[in-house]
């Protein structure tokens, strides 16, 4: 047997002691440093974080003169982490009883609302533009330049269902489609309903005005119709096409499920018939001008076109759902641009819906999935187009010019060395 020594095992336990005091002022040290030493490491890749140059994304590519540029994207309302809301503190006997406490509770006019399923879009007098999100069940107002917003929610300032297009007159009177509730809200400046318009629709949709003939265009699309309205005095006029063959009719002015409208400065009518995967075009009286259009799943085709827009130019731009694509056409269906194609990244789009585009050439794309955004775009017209173009040539033909000069005076400064040799040579003595 081993013996049992007392003093082998009391000099054990003291240096274990003293082990365990050591580590005990070690490990913090160390854990201490080997945190540092990862805040440290950590720090580049904030550092390396890249910035995209909104700049560069334009339509075409270099070197050919842009047409369409980006230029912002709107999500929703800014949500301000600077403000810290103070809430009292909820009491112990409330807390007991399992009451709500105040963090939990909601307060609407404090939440910041995205979007969510943004459509129909109109832009009013001072720059704002108007979205219509069918999910929030809510109309948008984004001051552009602030990107402050305001709302028309449903349940407070009014009541809608399942709110589609828009449009704003010259006095800045807002339309407003409710597929749902078959009418169409209209609204003061102040954003007050001042009247509706219920009759002979079932499911308006796309929208538009002629402010100039003082017309009110409204896309109906189970009724497979467009209905006109006095804008003013919101009596009906006429109608487009043929109700009651339920999205069958493919003839030349009927339609099979039109979704959008839009007008150019001569008062002409385009209308996005999707079941028949075309355009029509339409005179100020209703009377059918033409068409274009064909199905297939390519670039100058369309699968699935909603939104429609024309240009100051009269280029009509389309926005095609199942592309993921906007494309521009002339009158005559020809295919000058496009851009767009699946994807999250910025100019890309997944289940685009609507187009607007105001005044000031901006052009703005609605899309709904996964989740709600408003792209915004520049387009660069015909004139400042050809003025880019000439300024190019000029700038390519001063470059041009200035190597021919380099060119002749290297042979210039020859020359004379050549001259100046033969002079010396001439009057230099005899061998």
């Amino acid at each position: 047997m081993f013996p049992f020594s007392t003093t082998s095992s009391r000099s054990q336990k003291a240096m274990l002691a003293l082990m365990i005091a050591v580590l005990a002022l070690v490990l913090p040290a160390a854990v201490q440093a080997k945190k540092k030493t990862a805040k440290t490491d950590a720090q580049p890749a904030d550092t390396t974080k890249q910035e995209i140059d909104t700049s560069k994304l334009v339509w075409p590519e270099p070197p050919s003169i842009p047409r369409i540029r980006y230029t912002n994207y709107f999500a929703g309302m800014k949500i301000d982490h600077s403000v810290e809301n103070k809430k009292p503190k909820q009491g112990w006997m409330d807390r007991l009883a399992g009451a709500e406490s105040q963090d939990d509770k909601v307060r609407h006019k404090d939440f910041p609302f995205q979007l969510l399923g943004p459509y129909g879009m109109a832009v009013d007098s001072k720059n704002r533009l108007y979205v219509a999100d069918q999910k929030v069940g809510a109309i948008f107002i984004f001051n552009t330049e602030t990107r402050d917003t305001e709302m028309i929610r449903n349940g407070f300032e009014a009541h809608f269902a399942m709110i589609n297009g828009l449009a704003i007159d010259d006095d800045d009177r807002l339309f407003v489609s409710d597929g749902k509730t078959a009418k169409v809200l209209v609204f003061d400046a102040n954003h007050k309903i001042t009247a509706q318009i219920n009759q002979g629709l079932v499911d308006p949709l796309g929208l538009a005005i002629d402010t100039e003939r003082r017309l009110l265009y409204v896309v109906d699309t189970k009724q497979d119709q467009v209905l006109v309205f006095d804008a003013d005095t919101l009596k009906p006029l006429r109608k487009i096409g043929t109700a009651g063959a339920k999205h069958s009719l493919s003839t030349a002015g009927n339609f099979a499920l039109p979704t959008n409208v839009a007008l150019d400065q001569d008062g002409n009518v385009y209308v996005t018939d999707t079941l028949n995967w075309r355009v029509e075009i339409f005179d100020a009286d209703g009377n059918f001008i033409s068409q274009f259009g064909q199905h297939c799943d390519a670039i100058g085709c369309f699968e699935r076109p909603k939104g429609i827009a024309v240009d100051g130019d009269g280029h009509i731009w389309v926005v095609d759902t199942g592309l993921s694509l906007v494309q521009v056409y002339t009158r005559e269906g020809q295919l000058l641009a496009f851009f767009g194609g699946p994807g999250r990244s910025l100019g890309r789009f997944n289940d685009p819906m609507g187009i607007a585009i105001d005044k000031n050439n901006r052009v703005f794309v609605s899309e709904q999935y996964p989740w709600g955004r408003v792209q915004q775009f520049r387009y660069v017209t015909d004139a400042e187009a050809a003025a880019m173009k000439a300024e190019k040539e000029k700038a390519a033909g001063t470059a041009k010019s200035s190597e021919k000069d380099n060119e002749k005076g290297t042979g210039k400064e020859q020359d004379s060395v050549n001259a100046n040799a033969q002079l010396k040579n001439a009057n230099s003595p005899p061998q």
